[in-house]
């Protein structure tokens, strides 16, 4: 069988994920293995893409391995996803699956994102494999690489593969109404980061209604028009001192003028079932903030142009990320049904998030996620050194086994209702035990 692995780690060779590549490689040697590092050479593919279409028509199997970055696959393989897109390559009943390393932030979306992408092409996918970054290192991780495998090859002698959903049909813009309003009256710092191209004048009309019937002054940062040098190599120079390997610059200017603002509004058009390649670049070029939430308590939002009801993980996705950032998101207002009202309620509830500085609590996205960081920092904190401090400060270790007091009541409590005599005995008076705290903060209002 030949196989093509895919490599969108912007590492090549020295990507973690690709060792277990190499780890099944050596344990199969009746099959062909065929190495493309598409997110090193993204650049160079982008001039001459012949290489990978060549590639691709002789493969049995497409094999994407890449580390999750932000919550999807790289942006170098966000952009490899493009153009193979557009090459016309025919893909159509190919068999594909995936194999990430992560710390298991997310990688259910990076997944699903590299799914629906293969669906699109009328690929035959086949789930894949998420392991943590030092799996392969384990006797489990190797025996789960070798079962992912010999699943896999069943799989395609079998024909078996993954149902594919029904296609997103193309986008019906409804019509965007601009008031003959002034633009902001009111003092502010509102932020709107688009990709907005100059031929998007649907999204470049939603910007338009938002800024009119908004009453604070907004102002728009264009990432089309930003010299990035590349995407995030992941090498962790920014670990200690938060600066990017990169000169473009763009960490003082993420710093300087996207994060300062009250508030930042997201402008895009869906591509690829994301937010697109160039939004990527922005996400992961992020990086530079480590794992530190410093926009937490700032309230954001978005406009979208594209069928976004249609676009499940997407919408996990922006609801994660505001979770996780500790982000009120004040609306995603889309141009499918009425935009007019979607937009003027997202203008309405950011003015009420920025008037009252509204922060509701996480729910089981941010809380997750959170916890996921605050482990993994915990354990790197001797590299990852400005999150660790951040962690500090920010009172982010907040492990259970922190709280003997409430570890050994339990241990009482357990002791007693253990006992049928004594759980008898006790009767109701444990449940009013339980809420006597809540009643006492509920008295404190008479």
């Amino acid at each position: 069988m030949n196989i093509l692995v895919l490599n969108g780690s912007p590492k090549g060779q020295y990507s973690i994920t690709l060792q277990t590549i190499n780890y099944l490689q050596k344990l199969h040697p009746e099959h062909t293995f065929e190495i493309l590092h598409v997110g090193q050479r993204i650049k160079a593919l982008e001039m001459d893409f012949s290489q990978v279409i060549e590639a691709v028509e002789q493969a049995d199997l497409l094999l994407f391995s890449y580390p999750v970055y932000t919550f999807i696959a790289p942006y170098q393989l966000h952009r490899f996803i493009e153009l193979l897109k557009e090459s016309g390559a025919s893909l159509e009943g190919k068999f594909a699956t995936q194999i990430t390393t992560s710390k298991h932030f997310y990688d259910v979306t990076a997944h699903q994102y590299i799914q629906d992408n293969c669906q699109d092409l009328k690929m035959k996918y086949i789930r894949g494999l998420s392991a943590d970054m030092d799996d392969l290192l384990t006797v489990k991780g190797q025996q789960d690489a070798k079962s992912f495998y010999d699943y896999i090859i069943w799989s395609i002698k079998n024909n078996i593969f993954e149902t594919i959903s029904p296609p997103v049909a193309p986008a019906k813009h409804a019509p965007i109404h601009i008031p003959q309003t002034a633009f902001g009256e009111k003092n502010g710092d509102i932020v709107i980061v688009t990709s907005c191209s100059s031929d998007d004048i649907q999204l470049k009309n939603m910007i338009v209604r938002f800024q009119s019937v908004l009453p604070f002054k907004t102002r728009i940062v264009n990432l089309n028009e930003y010299p990035f040098r590349g995407g995030c190599l992941g090498c962790f120079n920014c670990a200690v001192s938060g600066k990017c390997i990169y000169t473009d610059g763009f960490d003082a200017f993420l710093r300087n003028q996207i994060q300062t603002a009250q508030s930042i509004i997201y402008a895009f058009s869906i591509k690829d079932h994301s937010m697109g390649a160039t939004f990527k670049l922005y996400d992961d070029r992020q990086f530079c903030n480590g794992h530190r939430t410093v926009t937490m308590g700032m309230p954001i939002g978005y406009l979208i142009s594209g069928n976004y009801s249609e676009e499940n993980n997407l919408q996990m996705i922006l609801e994660a990320r505001a979770q996780v950032g500790g982000n009120f998101l004040a609306g995603i207002a889309t141009d499918e049904n009425d935009p007019n009202t979607e937009i003027d309620n997202l203008a309405t509830k950011l003015c009420y998030a920025l008037e009252h500085q509204y922060v509701p609590p996480q729910n089981f996205y941010g809380i997750g996620g959170m916890k996921i960081f605050r482990d993994l920092i915990w354990l790197m904190q001797g590299m990852m050194k400005a999150d660790h401090h951040f962690y500090k400060a920010h009172k982010q270790y907040d492990f259970p086994q922190k709280k003997l007091g409430t570890m050994l009541k339990m241990y009482l409590v357990g002791a007693l209702i253990s006992s049928p005599e004594v759980k008898a005995k006790i009767g109701n008076r444990m449940n009013e035990g339980m809420i006597a705290p809540y009643k006492k903060v509920i008295d404190k209002l008479d």
